[in-house]
């Protein structure tokens, strides 16, 4: 027990815990991750590096793109630098990706121990380590596979390593102080030149004095920080072609630091400094009153903690000065930068963008004085509390009376920092329930040797939104995932696997808290002279009517039914001509095929005054020397016009007047 008195027995102990906690949630919580599809893209690059590759060789150029990779003549790579995804490479190592969320969450919180233990004394880093591990934005945000965390870790290592070495004047560790800052550049640049300035500030003003021990630690420093920038641009060289020119900046040009006109992927914005400012103003205040340990108790705490510092009588310590000029240079140096805007989507609704589930994130850094004057802030008032009790209480009750008080504030803290932080968990877990929904097929279903044909709600990337189902780096996993464009030469470079098609009925929001009803469809190949489609469909009884529409894109062909009857059609398709029968069809209804592309059958079933339900039947086909080919139509029964094309599946079972539909295909000699 005495051990665990001290002050670095205490900080393993929350270290330890708190990655344990991070491990939980991450399980728990984000199972299938988030709704910010960048999780995917490290994860990509992480088993990349596992296979010794920078670059991905798809076998079919333009349905295997994975999100945020980059075109070259190398191959697609991604738009991050790979730092982050080596770290989730290491925890894949060691038993799975998500190991690596604990082992850098227990790292980020032994370095802020160790930081505010330089800048004020143990105990502080104790308390500061513990504000920090029950923060909701470092729970949330060290809990999913993305960079800000990881870049927080390095960050808190430099600072660490160049106070110990600024304290002890030990070369050592300011040799460690500039790898850290080096790889922290490399993995985010701008958020490690944002966290490092006010520590390089304080470095200039040690070199007043040019001692030469002073100038030795800081050369040390700075050459070895150079080093990990260097490194940067060496990465850039390799896969960009240009040492100035960032992955990022490769993807989209635009979407870089400053004001202006900014772009990506077809949204732009004139980013004003106007418009920064409303943005940061908002982040900030989310921050400080929902994000921090207790939210607005939290912010108060620190800024006690602030004011405790400055009226001391010794004065200002610069080592201090340099922890609190975080604030400063985080805050200020995001107002440069456009992302902060994206990540609130509207300004104008608190529910909408990234933010209100993974918080302010460009901010994370600003964890680390916020928990460090916090601590601050909470050991004085704990102090000027037991004073008061003291004072004004009889010696023989002031011990009564110091317990009571100090559970009454640790039980409001308490409440505080527990409701802060189930909010944004919670919110999150409910758009887990969603991702459930929709992976329902692909849970304990044998998908081995087969390729699944996937939907493209957000353009033309894998992965986006999809981020569980991704391919391994050659391409040659048990499942391989496809975009649903060019399903034939995706067949020819799988001929031996059966094939699937992922649908599914609704929007995909599932972060609106609306879930989809999904649907894993088997396809199968046919070919031949000519390939037989026959389709069947019930037609409920109070329709009045059915409308045939026979199209392949450029062309169409209409036939009328009546009654109710339920259909009965059959579709032949040769290289040439793809014509529809049925027994309700007296007139030959037929389109040209085209030589790869799509028949479409559409039947309205009118209910009168105009309502009604159109069935859709998509044919795949494709020419060949000896005929056509086919797949498996993909099947919808669409309610709106607007979902229809995409969002309206088929699903067996689920439909309105025990709606049921059928397609098969089958080769013809």
């Amino acid at each position: 027990m005495n051990r665990l008195r001290r002050p670095p027995v205490q900080a393993a102990v929350v270290a330890i815990l708190g990655g344990l906690a991070v491990f939980s949630i991450s399980h728990l919580v984000f199972p299938y991750y988030t709704s910010n599809h960048d999780e995917a893209v490290y994860l990509q690059q992480a088993a990349m590096l596992l296979d010794g590759q920078l670059f991905l060789n798809p076998p079919v150029e333009g349905v295997f793109r994975p999100w945020f990779f980059v075109e070259s003549e190398r191959g697609l790579y991604s738009k991050y630098t790979p730092i982050t995804a080596a770290m989730f490479a290491v925890g894949k190592l060691l038993g799975g990706y998500r190991v690596a969320l604990a082992l850098t969450a227990t790292g980020v919180l032994a370095g802020t121990y160790h930081t505010v233990r330089e800048a004020f004394d143990a105990r502080t880093g104790v308390v500061a380590s513990c504000l920090l591990l029950v923060s909701p934005l470092f729970l949330v945000d060290a809990s999913v596979f993305l960079s800000y965390v990881p870049t927080t870790f390095w960050n808190l290592a430099f600072a660490a390593s160049y106070l110990h070495s600024d304290r002890t004047g030990s070369y050592r560790t300011a040799t460690l102080s500039g790898v850290c800052v080096g790889v922290a550049f490399f993995t985010r640049p701008y958020t490690a030149v944002l966290f490092a300035a006010p520590f390089v500030c304080h470095a200039l003003w040690s070199l007043r004095t040019v001692r030469r021990p002073v100038v030795g630690r800081i050369g040390l420093t700075a050459l070895f920080g150079l080093l990990g920038v260097a490194t940067t641009l060496g990465y850039n060289a390799l896969v960009t072609g240009d040492p100035l020119v960032f992955p990022y900046q490769a993807f989209a040009p635009e979407d870089g630091l400053g004001f202006g006109h900014r772009a990506i992927l077809g949204y732009e914005q004139n980013f004003t400094p106007a418009l920064s400012v409303a943005a940061n103003g908002e982040l900030l205040w989310k921050l400080a009153t929902q994000w921090v340990v207790a939210g607005p108790l939290g912010t108060l705490a620190a800024l006690l903690g602030v004011a405790t510092v400055a009226r001391r009588a010794s004065g200002y310590d610069s080592r201090q000065l340099a922890l609190a000029g975080v604030f400063l240079s985080v805050s200020l140096g995001n107002l440069y930068f456009w992302g902060t805007l994206n990540m609130l989507g509207s300004l104008a609704d608190p529910t909408d963008g990234l933010v209100a589930f993974l918080g302010p994130y460009y901010h994370v850094d600003l964890l680390v004085p916020t928990v460090a004057f916090g601590a601050v802030g909470l050991l004085s008032a704990a102090s000027g509390i037991r004073t008061a009790v003291e004072t004004r209480v009889s010696t023989a009750n002031a011990r009564p009376a110091i317990v009571a008080v100090t559970l009454l504030c640790a039980a409001a803290f308490g409440s505080a920092t527990v409701a802060a932080a189930a909010e944004p968990l919670q919110d999150n877990y409910e758009v887990t329930q969603q991702y459930e929904l929709a992976y329902e097929p692909f849970e304990d279903r044998d998908l081995g040797n087969s390729a699944v044909f996937l939907p493209t709600p957000y353009g033309d990337w894998l992965n986006h939104p999809f981020q569980p189902l991704r391919n391994d780096p050659g391409f040659d996993g048990d499942t391989v995932y496809a975009m649903g464009d060019r399903q034939f030469a995706v067949v020819e470079s799988y001929p031996d696997r059966r094939y699937y098609r992922y649908a599914y009925r609704g929007e995909w929001i599932p972060y609106l808290g609306q879930p989809v009803e999904p649907t894993l469809q088997r396809v199968r190949l046919a070919s031949g002279e000519s390939v037989r489609t026959d389709v069947s469909a019930t037609v409920p009884e109070s329709a009045t009517g059915v409308t045939l529409r026979l199209t392949n894109g450029e062309s169409n062909a209409y036939a009328t039914t009546d009654g109710t009857e339920p259909l009965d059609l059959q579709l032949i398709t040769n290289g040439n001509r793809t014509r529809l029968t049925g027994d309700s069809i007296t007139d030959p209804v037929t389109v040209s095929t085209p030589a790869n592309g799509t028949v479409t059958l559409v039947a309205f079933v009118d209910f009168g005054h105009g309502s009604g339900v159109k069935y859709r039947v998509e044919l795949p086909v494709d020419s060949t020397p000896s005929g056509v080919r086919a797949l498996t139509p993909r099947l919808e029964v669409c309610w709106s016009e607007r979902r229809c094309g995409g969002q309206a599946a088929y699903i067996p079972g689920t439909h309105r007047y025990g709606i049921e539909m059928n397609a098969t295909v089958a080769g013809q000699a």
